[in-house]
């Protein structure tokens, strides 16, 4: 029975560290799919934040952010560094989640924030914001915060809501504060499109995204308990796959729709919405309810991105708050419409659960990250110059070029070869 035992953990441990290493791996998603959506004179700005998200927002989360969730869910102050052996991959499990919703933040903000401005911001989304949300619900000590309003336990199996609505509100909360990029709007309110500067880039992440989103989804199902879970496991991987796949079929049915043109850009993003929209419920959704959720989920996109530019006048860049969002909070909502019969007791109890997890989840994080943004700004540290806007962030940043051969005008040897001015030279000698 021991034997049995040791080898059940080590197994469902073992699993864990697999779907957190798949997770982590989402990072590089991110990062292309954000590259590719910024213009060339940001790239390496925006590589740099995804890669600063991650290395100082962990750390925030083991030494604060993990005894803050544990304190404000009821347990007392009990953080990363107090635990030892599989508790630091339970730790590990859970930063990977932290961090996910972390880096969606920078997709929304990008071109114009200042780095150490959005550091700050990651810091305390990891330390505190973040930390309160999960309180609420995955690490409280007891009944969740919606359960003890509601009397219904509030649904969340993945993060559809918990990390990436959480996210998307973020962004879209950050993204208004400080304002669009220059040339985003004109003086009348209409939107100027600004591409980004490789599609080829994008398209990679959505799909490196959504091969890590199978460890978001199906990772966040042990293998086994009083059995081996197959059962859910292949729910999980069904529902995900069959949302995933609709998200791209209806918003680049709703984009052919509105300009008689498949964007390629809306079909990626759509699947990455259906992605997002079933992450809440995979676990309990029908077949033909995983379908619904992706088709609903990847038709709010065009429509949700065009509200946000042409009404709000937020410059989302990155297309966050439809992505992860609306998409989040709809798939979120959706659970007892579309969910087995054995799941739900009552559609509307559980309905009205759900709604009061979206809107205390919402509502915090877009109060803390309102305040947090408008204190930079206030201090008139949030946003770059004008002029560093214009250079491009790149150089006003880091004083690197992405694509140094494309730069300056100035010699530069980016590959190998020889300079403009050796090739001159070497003409010279070629004509004698």
């Amino acid at each position: 029975m021991v034997l049995l035992q040791a080898s059940t953990e080590a197994l469902n441990f073992t699993w864990i560290l697999i779907v957190s290493f798949l997770i982590f791996f989402m990072h590089a998603g991110f990062a292309m799919l954000e590259a590719g959506q910024v213009r060339s004179k940001n790239v390496a700005n925006q590589l740099t934040k995804n890669l600063l998200t991650w290395s100082i927002g962990v750390v925030a989360f083991f030494l604060v952010g993990a005894g803050v969730a544990s304190l404000a869910g009821g347990g007392g102050w009990a953080s990363a560094y107090m635990t030892s052996g599989t508790g630091w991959i339970n730790w590990l499990y859970g930063a990977v989640f932290a961090m996910t919703g972390a880096t969606i933040v920078s997709g929304a903000v990008a071109g114009r924030a200042k780095l150490r401005a959005y550091v700050t911001y990651t810091i305390l989304l990891a330390a505190v914001i973040y930390p309160v949300v999960i309180a609420m619900t995955w690490s409280s000590s007891g009944p969740g915060l919606v359960e003890v309003i509601t009397g219904t336990a509030f649904t969340d199996f993945a993060g559809g809501m918990i990390v990436h609505g959480m996210g998307g509100v973020a962004g879209l909360t950050a993204a208004a504060v400080l304002g669009p990029r220059m040339g985003r709007f004109n003086e009348d309110g209409s939107a100027n499109v600004i591409p980004g500067h490789s599609m080829t880039f994008a398209v990679l992440g959505t799909l490196i995204l959504a091969f890590g989103w199978y460890g978001f989804n199906v990772g966040t199902s042990a293998i086994i308990g009083d059995g081996f879970l197959g059962e859910q496991l292949g729910r999980v991987a069904m529902t995900t796959t069959l949302s995933m796949s609709m998200g791209a079929i209806a918003a680049g049915g709703v984009a052919w729709a509105q300009t008689g043109k498949v964007d390629t850009l809306y079909v990626a993003n759509g699947l990455l919405a259906g992605l997002v929209g079933i992450t809440a419920i995979p676990h309990v959704t029908t077949w033909w309810g995983a379908l619904l959720v992706g088709i609903v989920s990847g038709a709010q996109l065009p429509i949700v991105f065009k509200f946000v530019e042409s009404k709000l006048n937020i410059d989302d860049v990155c297309a966050v708050f439809p992505v992860h969002g609306s998409a989040g909070i709809i798939g979120t909502l959706m659970f007892p419409f579309v969910a087995i019969p054995s799941a739900v007791d009552s559609i509307a109890s559980a309905f009205i659960a759900q709604a009061v997890g979206v809107f205390l989840i919402g509502g915090w994080t877009l109060t803390a990250t309102f305040v947090v943004w408008f204190a930079l700004k206030t201090l008139g540290e949030s946003r770059v110059t004008p002029e560093h806007e214009q250079e491009g962030l790149d150089v006003s940043e880091h004083g690197v070029e992405t694509y140094p051969e494309f730069g300056s005008g100035e010699s530069v040897v980016a590959d190998g070869g020889i300079m403009s001015e050796d090739i001159e030279a070497t003409r010279g000698t070629n004509d004698d």
